[in-house]
């Protein structure tokens, strides 16, 4: 026994301990906080028993499964030690946390990268055992040395993972080099993966037949938003509304701390945005949006859906929430349509969450007269309205108090304009925090009719604005019993002609 113990090499050992410490918390969390009740904890979006959470990894379908990977570190509620957490779902609402999936090791973090299904097990890692190999290609980081693109691989639908021996399949020699999104394009039967030059603000495109040698094709960039790193690149075939049979293309990445996208035609070699030079689209134009990815492997005819990683870089390790921190947007399904010269982005909330509604609160309709409370909606809510507004003033739903609210979102109309705004009713006060508290976007209203889907979970808001158009998520953090609801409006006319308010059920429920 001793000697056997003693062939146990640093890789495993350290597994273990990340296994015990997942398995022991889960045990004690279920005793002592199931449901998930600490202050601030959402109720339906996801988020980890513990520790800390950001991007999004490996979104993938596999077998009546929808996949989280995420960038998890297994030590504390700080960033840091970088592994894969891992939950699955068979709904996109409902989650089971499984153990991490693929952990630290010999001084390589685990950073963002892709899951694909390897379907006709081209990169040979299932054998003749007849199974069809998970395959993840993730980023290795050498904290200030190097990163380059890993593979591990699953034959046990995600349970358990195996690191490839030959490790990197590609690397430059560039200690900024990261995020691979990978995906099977079918035209010309071949892989492709899109992968980050952060400093350089590109993303580069390659090609391979076998998951592990990989072939340069092309490079696009800088473009749009350069301000910051390029990092967490996706491109996805993206279907046209109200069309069945037209689609376009979407390049998606994240130059920190906010998102972009361009919208156009890919090849199989390159991308071409046509959007206008020059132009700046955001998935979401609130400040708590990042590193969203899209689902590979969606059963045939299913829309992209994403998820997005809720917190900001700029405050992100010092949110006052415990023992976790970061959560995951709601999942989004994804469309894109033509408004002017530019293609734009349509979202919306995957439909499997209304399940999570309990009965509808009675809301009345009516004119809004500067102020209409509204009561009876909890902690975690959805609310779906259309307002007619005025051609003056600000108009729009107040969470917290009238002299000290928590969040204000409201159409401007005198700049034509839907802002989301973080207010002194927040309880957290750190200058990084207030300084990004008013985000706008240009919104045009068609007969001055304003449609918001907002989505409240405790301590972060989603709103989806005119069908989706337009999509701002914040985290808020209310004072004791500052949580009142109120639609207000500073001109004069403003009436609600749609009201639909629900109580969210929350998921982690038994």
């Amino acid at each position: 026994m001793k000697k056997s113990f003693y062939l146990l090499d640093m890789k495993k050992i350290l597994a273990i301990i990340v296994l015990l410490h997942f398995q022991v918390f889960i045990s004690g969390q279920e005793k002592q906080d199931a449901p998930f009740s600490e202050k601030y904890r959402p109720q339906y979006h996801f988020s980890p028993p513990k520790n800390w959470i950001n991007d999004p990894n490996g979104l993938v379908y596999f077998d009546g499964e929808y996949h989280l990977f995420f960038q998890y570190n297994p030590f504390g509620n700080v960033w840091g030690h970088m592994t894969w957490g891992h939950a699955v779902s068979n709904n996109l609402v409902n989650w089971t946390h499984l153990p991490p999936a693929i952990p630290e090791e010999n001084g390589i973090m685990i950073f963002s990268g892709t899951v694909v299904v390897d379907k006709m097990n081209s990169s040979g890692f299932a054998g003749n055992t007849g199974k069809v190999p998970m395959v993840a290609i993730y980023t290795g980081h050498q904290e200030g040395i190097n990163q380059s693109q890993h593979l591990a691989y699953s034959l046990d639908k995600g349970r358990t993972w195996t690191k490839y021996d030959k490790n990197p399949i590609l690397n430059l020699g560039k200690k900024d080099f990261r995020d691979p999104k990978v995906f099977w394009y079918e035209p010309d039967k071949k892989w492709v993966m899109v992968v980050a030059l952060p400093l350089e603000k590109k993303v580069q495109f390659y090609r391979s037949q076998n998951l592990k040698d990989w072939t340069y094709m092309s490079d696009f960039g800088p473009a749009g938003d350069t301000s910051g790193i390029w990092e967490c690149p996706d491109l996805f075939r993206v279907p046209v509304q109200h069309s069945r049979k037209e689609f376009k293309w979407v390049l998606m990445h994240s130059p920190a701390p906010y998102m972009q996208y361009f919208v156009g035609e890919f090849n199989g070699n390159s991308f071409k945005s046509e959007n206008p030079t020059g132009e700046i689209l955001r998935p979401d134009y609130g400040p708590d949006y990042y590193a969203a990815i899209v689902y590979n492997n969606l059963p045939e005819g299913s829309a992209p859906v994403s998820i997005g990683w809720i917190n900001n870089w700029n405050y992100a390790n010092e949110i006052p929430v415990t023992p976790w921190k970061g959560a995951m947007s709601i999942p989004r399904t994804i469309q894109v349509k033509k408004t002017g010269n530019s293609w734009i982005m349509i979202q919306a909330p995957v439909a499997s969450l209304e399940k999570q509604r309990s009965s509808p609160v009675p809301m009345e309709k009516g004119v809004i007269n500067k102020s209409r409370i509204l009561e009876g909606i909890g902690n975690a809510w959805e609310l779906d309205m259309e307002l007619t507004v005025p051609k003056t003033g600000k108009t729009g739903l107040r969470i917290g108090e009238k002299d000290k609210p928590v969040c204000e979102i409201y159409y401007d109309s005198g700049t034509r304009e839907l802002y989301i705004y973080r207010g002194p009713g927040n309880d957290f006060h750190i200058p990084a925090f207030e300084k990004l508290n008013h985000f706008h976007v240009p919104l045009s209203l068609p007969d001055n009719k304003l449609s918001l889907h907002v989505f409240f979970d405790n301590s972060i808001v989603e709103v989806f604005s005119n069908g989706g158009e337009r999509v701002m998520t914040a985290q808020v953090f209310p004072a004791q019993n500052n949580q009142a609801i109120e639609l207000f409006s500073e001109g004069t006319g403003a009436r609600i002609n749609k009201l639909l308010a629900w109580k969210i059920n929350s998921v982690w429920q038994k």
